[in-house]
């Protein structure tokens, strides 16, 4: 499999759908002006939901569209109907996928498995309609609810590729080539320096078991530091259970193969103390050239206590040995498992918390969960709404406390966009 316009990190905006608003209606009876009330609720905005997706390959669909909002909650009609709901957004990103919060840097969760489904946001609820307000006193309420209203998120998107062997080793070395000849992918193969810019993956068959195997682009000295590609793609290695080490033990392009393999490890040491304790096979490649077989007795000589394996890339020597002892080893390593969940929800607890404060012109602030609840049910101009707003004050603890603090007749309380003078 060939990671075509490969992407590999994305920032994205995410909205779920806002509550449609309740309505303010009553029952028309003829020769009756005004029944009963029968305003129905607003329907719920649509949620956000990432879903893990085997055919994408890469973060690409997200390159020139980077808002997605689900749509919002139809507004709630006559007669008690209620509005209808918004529909949900589904997001498809590959396996490997990690998610994180743009602003915090906070993990939220890794989509590792075909199908897997994370909630990422909740659509906003539908405001009641104002047959909702009925009560034994207030028989006729002329106000509603409104829908309730969701914040735009900003997220990035991580693809880490998911595989069970990574060909590592400097550029040209023949991983594609390699690549190619163990399994059924055909990456671009040319004789120049980093001809692989994205990651290839390839399903390797050895009897009734497979894996997955993947060619990471070429790294070179300094690649733990931002230099050349392999920056950018040393956290691809990072899900690999097994490294193949490729080495060119030909020396034909005037580099020494033992100095080789030492850089590499060591970039791998510098960029994560994890990724360079992962079990290496080493590979030999181009053993077929003139010469290579004084460097692989040097190279065997210097090296101990690790699998090394000769092949040539080019000609398929090799390759069934080296199938079975990738096959063998991966029986032995446990199968890498996805970060777990941390449970990080954009849905904030709707309380009734508040807490007051005075300002510099000495008026009475009144903020919190409570407030947003009140900004929705609230009517100015409507007498009912507005005693209904005066009871939730005297039941929720809010007059109470604005006594303590030497709130008295003639103050100023300010809650949301509503400002008042207190009154005994």
């Amino acid at each position: 499999m060939i990671l075509e316009n490969f992407l590999d990190k994305e920032s994205i905006l995410i909205k779920s759908g806002d509550g449609g608003d309740g309505i303010t209606s009553f029952i028309r009876y003829k020769g009756v002006s005004a029944g009963g009330p029968d305003g129905g609720d607003g329907g719920n905005g649509g949620n956000v939901y990432f879903v893990g997706d085997r055919h994408k390959t890469s973060l690409i669909d997200f390159k020139y569209k980077h808002k997605f909002v689900a749509e919002n909650g139809a507004r709630g009609d006559t007669k008690n109907c209620h509005g209808k709901n918004g529909e949900d957004l589904i997001i498809p990103v590959p396996l490997g996928t990690v998610i994180t919060d743009a602003e915090t840097g906070d993990f939220i969760c890794d989509i590792y498995y075909d199908g897997q489904k994370r909630l990422m946001m909740s659509g906003g609820k539908g405001g009641k309609g104002n047959a909702k307000f009925t009560t034994s006193r207030r028989h006729c309420p002329h106000f509603a609810q409104k829908g309730e209203k969701t914040e735009i998120k900003r997220v990035n998107l991580e693809l880490k590729v998911i595989a069970d062997v990574g060909l590592i080793g400097f550029p040209n070395v023949g991983k594609s080539t390699l690549l190619s000849k163990i399994s059924g992918a055909k990456p671009k193969i040319a004789n120049y320096h980093f001809t692989t810019l994205s990651p290839n993956l390839g399903v390797v068959n050895f009897y009734d078991d497979s894996f997955v195997a993947a060619d990471i682009p070429g790294l070179i000295e300094g690649a733990a530091d931002g230099l050349g590609l392999g920056h950018d793609f040393l956290r691809h290695i990072e899900r690999t259970r097994l490294l193949c080490h490729v080495v060119d033990i030909s020396g034909v392009e005037g580099r020494n193969p033992l100095e080789d393999y030492k850089a590499i490890n060591k970039e791998l040491k510098n960029y994560s103390k994890t990724l360079s304790s992962l079990k290496q096979i080493i590979v030999l490649n181009k053993c077929d050239i003139f010469g290579a077989e004084e460097n692989i007795k040097e190279f065997k000589s210097k090296v101990k206590g690790k699998k090394i394996l000769t092949v040539s890339a080019l000609t398929g020597e090799g390759k069934e040995e080296l199938i079975k002892v990738l096959a063998e080893e991966l029986k032995t390593i446990p199968v890498y498992e996805p970060i777990e969940d941390s449970g990080f929800s954009y849905d904030k607890e709707k309380g009734d918390s508040f807490e007051i404060y005075r300002d510099e012109d000495g008026a009475f602030i009144v903020d919190g969960e409570l407030v947003a609840m009140l900004s929705r049910n609230v009517v100015i101009d409507d007498m009912d709404s507005m005693a209904y707003m005066q009871k939730i004050l005297r039941n929720k603890g809010v007059i109470k406390k604005l006594r303590e603090l030497g709130c008295k007749d003639g103050d100023t309380v300010v809650i949301g966009d509503i400002e008042f003078d207190y009154v005994e």
